[in-house]
Parts: structure tokens; C-alpha cells; sequence
């Protein structure tokens, strides 16, 4: 039986062969519009697995001996001067094989504009290779690679962290850091789920490079919403 603790999900996807669920956290919910856009893009992410898994199922019934579950949670992470909402997105799904697969990836929402927009506001260039990407490249694989060798794990997969790309879409999934100065952001948080930066055991990574780090590339928006520091429960929160 279900815990009365357990959230009940915001939508869900039930079949004999397949679970899909979607959950807003309390803050997104109590935002019409952000809350609207995660439930409509979460809709449709279930309802994809489920006629993928339908179309799987006509092919080869015995992949189903347990059913299949798929979870997309959608958590805020920060909210920078009452306006930008930082959102990180967690799937988690099990077809079978020997163990879950998770992934994240981030949403950045103003809500002045009621939509979804990139860091790029807050720099005065972003363009692949240049100036601010290479700085926060860096910054990714200095915080990267202390925190391998905190979990003891600094001798495996150093190619794996050598292959992330200076690049906008290609470094990482990207969130406005929480800060310890009120309504500020204390810099960059980089989501890299199991395998991406090292072994499935090693599990999720969150790479931090701090504002001061990218302050020669701000523009005056990006100035005026990053400071402070990152709080230590960012830091030590389980990945």
C-alpha cells in the first residue's frame, strides 16, 4: 500500500504493461503558467513512452514479463529576484534491463515573459568555443574532477570528462545556482546524470562554478542577478 506521505502524481499513465507518471513540485504548481507548461510537456513525454511501448510490445510481448515504469519529476531549484525559476527535470526509467536509467536536464522560466528562455541574457557572448564557454568549461571540470577524487573515483573515466564541449548545447544541462544573498545566484550548477562523466556506480554528478569565475562575461542583467555565495545544503545535497 501507498505511504500517505507519497505524492500523488500531477499525471498519470496506467496499463498491465506500463507506468508513466509526471510530478510538479509545490512551487510550480503554485504558478499557473510555469505549471501549465511542465504539465503539458510531461503529458506528452508519457505519452510517447506509452505508444513506443505499445509498438515494442506487438514486436516482442516477453520484454514485458514486468511491467515497464517511467517518472519525470519536476523540482525548483533556485528562484533568482522573484523572476527567473530554475527547474530541474528528472527522469527515471526501467524497460527491463539490469538496472534504472536516470537523466536530468534544467529549464530556466521567466516569469516576466511567461516562457521558457537560455542563459544567454546574462552573457555578453556565449558562442561555441569563445571566451565565456572555455572559462566555463573550466570551471565544469575543475568541480568536476574535485569531486571525483572526494568519492574516491578520480582514477576512472578521465576521457569521459575531457569530452564535454565548450559548447552552449553541448556542456551540460544548466541551472541558476541558489545563493546565500537573497534573490541572487550564486553562479552555475551543471547536471550530468550516471555514465556521462563516469561509471554507472558513480551516479549523478552537479559540477558548480561560481559567478566570480564568469564575472568578465556578465552583461548588466547577469551582473545584477548574480552574488553571494552557493549554501552549503546546494553543496550537500544527495545526487
Amino acid at each position: 500500500m501507498a505511504s500517505a506521505a507519497e505524492p500523488k502524481p500531477d499525471f498519470s499513465i496506467k496499463t498491465k504493461w506500463l507506468e508513466a507518471s509526471v510530478f510538479l513540485d509545490a512551487k510550480i504548481k503554485a504558478d499557473p503558467a510555469l505549471a501549465a507548461n511542465c504539465l503539458a510537456e510531461g503529458k506528452a513525454w508519457a505519452q510517447k513512452n506509452r505508444a513506443d511501448a505499445d509498438k515494442e510490445r506487438k514486436q516482442d510481448p516477453d520484454l514485458f514479463r514486468n511491467a515497464w515504469s517511467y517518472e519525470r519529476k519536476y523540482e525548483t531549484r533556485s528562484v533568482v529576484d522573484g523572476r527567473y525559476v530554475s527547474i530541474v527535470r528528472a527522469d527515471y526509467e526501467y524497460t527491463g534491463g539490469a538496472h534504472p536509467n536516470s537523466s536530468s536536464d534544467t529549464i530556466l522560466w521567466d516569469k516576466s515573459a511567461g516562457k521558457r528562455i537560455s542563459i544567454r541574457p546574462f552573457f555578453t557572448e556565449t558562442a561555441d568555443n569563445g571566451p565565456t564557454l572555455k572559462a566555463m568549461r573550466q570551471g565544469v571540470i575543475a568541480s568536476l574532477t574535485a569531486e571525483k577524487k572526494k568519492r574516491g573515483a578520480e582514477d576512472t573515466d578521465a576521457s569521459a570528462i575531457e569530452g564535454i564541449e565548450s559548447k552552449l548545447l553541448k556542456i551540460g544541462p544548466i541551472a541558476l545556482a541558489p545563493s546565500t544573498e537573497e534573490g541572487k545566484s550564486s553562479g552555475l550548477n551543471f547536471y550530468y546524470p550516471p555514465y556521462a562523466v563516469g561509471s554507472y556506480a558513480e551516479g549523478e554528478y552537479v559540477a558548480f562554478v561560481p559567478w566570480e569565475t564568469l564575472k568578465p562575461y556578465l552583461t548588466p542583467e547577469g551582473a545584477r542577478i548574480f552574488g553571494g555565495a552557493r549554501p552549503k545544503e546546494d553543496e550537500d545535497r544527495p545526487h
